[in-house]
């Protein structure tokens, strides 16, 4: 079995973990000290989103110096401390790496703009159409041009994200030479997974306006994209093989994923979609109020799971992460069915073929953050949304409704530890607002409570490590059609498991098309469930049945 099948990575966002100093910046040391309760939990790699010498524009995702450890989260020291105590406890570590982009502070892009040819190449400068405006019309996925133009050089670079987070020009093989070489610097400190930022927008296709608008077409999985990652993985991480390396594709396609995260494809271990993610979108554009499509839902996570399985690709499955509101206030309940709803949703990811990832706080049924002023926010993609929504003439409760909906803060509000001022994250004043909810959901309380969400990933992570079928089974869905239900099965070497989940706040009624004799039930969200053909499922009910 690969390394990555039957594992469990935990995502944890260094600054709104734990802050052991009082700064109200979670840091290193922060990590260090939970990482018994992440060895309880039974997770075996821990990703950490950058803590790399950065202004923050972007919350890390600006790096400035990719070999160092930014002062706010500690220092090298730290970091190597980290490793090894993590290793006591069976904890490998994963680390961001964002190489699509780089800081405008980076010392590459000064030298750039002090006139280095050599380092100017290392970007893509451009020149000015006619008119001096930007040279083609694309958009930034932060709002606005994704072109900024610099005055003493006389040209344009691009910037798909930030303006201050110029993208890199991997047509140069000096490029690709220094984050090969950035990546062995890891290697080289014990690091033993990575998990690639934006990996496949790398590769920018022609430079043309886009008649559709925002230019995605021209870099998104572009022409060279497996070239570089097949080199990258010959130069560094595929020297090792205990590396488990996870790509984020953004508006990938599934046939480009066959290869990203193909067996002997030699590029990464396992791939992140997010086609499942825009259910409440309206088409690409998720700043509308719209409720979540549970029929496209369905369509999408089966035919990824069939699609991948049949070219022999791995997927990482997720609901959570730092760029995503949390999924119990998303597709699940903040009220009476909270527990329940939290429970369903951890039961579909961990069940399905691929390896789960879980978002700090997603294991104690964390929630959205419910912010009520502008100045509340933090990130700078809810920040300039805000502003182009208002521009069209939203009122300001509209666009504050949308931000509450649809915010990356609502994931990045500090850890929940216990029922105290801050939620035990920090006893100075935190970066950004503590969610109110600490003192009824938070980990003190649930690592104490066998009832609890806690309790309820831990037993999902043990049973990947207790049956095979989990890491290796098939996967087939069961009544695909059904409006409340999603229900699959998984199946190796004699071993079935069914997984059947009500995905809503009513009961409902399912006729199970099959026989269910001989299975027993592993897990539930209802400590009396009693699976029948002709089955009432009650709010949010979900349950784990084994056979063999």
């Amino acid at each position: 079995m690969e390394p990555f099948k039957n594992k469990v990575v935990y995502q944890i966002y260094p600054k709104s973990f734990l802050d052991t100093n009082g700064d109200g910046i979670g840091d290193l040391q922060g990590v260090i000290r939970k990482l018994d309760y992440l060895e309880e939990l039974g997770v075996d790699y821990i990703w950490l989103t950058p803590f790399f010498p950065s202004p923050q524009r972007d919350n890390g995702y600006d790096v400035a110096n990719y070999r160092g450890v930014d002062p706010s989260y500690g220092t090298m020291k730290d970091f190597e401390e980290l490793v090894a105590e993590a290793g006591k406890r069976n904890i490998r570590v994963m680390l961001d790496m964002v190489f699509n982009h780089t800081s405008t502070q980076h010392t590459w892009f000064q030298r750039a703009l002090a006139g280095e040819e050599a380092y100017q190449d290392y970007y893509i400068f451009r020149t000015p159409r006619p008119d001096g405006g930007p040279p083609t019309n694309w958009c930034s996925k932060f709002g606005g041009s994704a072109w900024e133009y610099v005055p003493q050089l006389g040209r344009y670079y691009l910037h798909l994200f930030d303006k201050t987070q110029a993208d890199l020009n991997w047509e140069n093989p000096a490029v690709r030479r220094e984050l090969a070489e950035i990546v062995r610097f890891w290697m080289s400190k014990g690091v033993k997974g990575f998990r690639f930022d934006v990996v496949n927008l790398i590769s920018k296709g022609e430079y043309l306006d886009d008649p559709q608008g925002d230019g995605r077409q021209f870099y998104t999985d572009g022409p060279r994209v497996h070239e570089f990652l097949k080199e990258l993985n010959r130069q560094s991480f595929g020297r090792d093989k205990e590396i488990i390396t996870v790509g984020e594709m953004s508006s990938t396609s599934m046939e480009h994923c066959f290869s990203y995260a193909g067996e002997g494809q030699e590029e990464l271990s396992m791939v992140f979609s997010f086609h499942h993610l825009k259910v409440d979108f309206a088409g690409n554009n998720k700043w509308v109020l719209i409720p979540p499509d549970f029929e496209r839902l369905k369509n999408i996570l089966f035919s990824w799971q069939e699609g991948m399985a049949s070219h022999g690709a791995w997927n990482a499955v997720f609901w959570c992460n730092h760029d995503q509101p949390r999924v119990v206030s998303r597709f699940g309940d903040e009220g009476v069915y909270w527990k329940q709803s939290a429970k369903m949703l951890a039961t579909v990811i961990h069940g399905l073929r691929g390896t789960p990832y879980i978002y700090q706080g997603e294991e104690l049924g964390m929630t959205n953050a419910h912010f009520t002023r502008l100045d509340q926010y933090r990130d700078v993609e809810s920040i300039n949304h805000f502003a182009l929504l208002r521009d069209r003439g939203m009122s300001e409760e509209g666009a504050s409704s949308i931000l509450r909906a649809h915010s990356r803060d609502n994931s990045r509000t500090p850890m929940q530890w216990d029922e105290g001022e801050n939620g035990g994250f920090t006893q100075g004043k935190p970066w950004l607002s503590v969610n109110p909810n600490t003192a009824v959901i938070n980990a003190a309380s649930q690592t104490k409570d066998p009832d609890s969400v806690f309790f309820h990933y831990q037993a999902l992570i043990r049973l990947r490590k207790q049956w095979d079928v989990f890491a290796l089974g098939d996967f087939t869905p069961i009544d695909p059609a059904h409006p409340a239900v999603l229900a699959y099965k998984r199946a190796w070497q004699g071993e079935e498991m069914l997984c059947v989940n009500n995905f809503f706040r009513r009961p409902c009624l399912w006729n199970c098309p099959r026989s269910l004799e001989g299975f027993q039930v592993l897990l539930s969200n209802y400590p009396d469930s009693h699976p029948t053909q002709e089955w009432k499922l009650r709010p949010y009910e979900s349950v784990l049945l084994h056979r063999g």
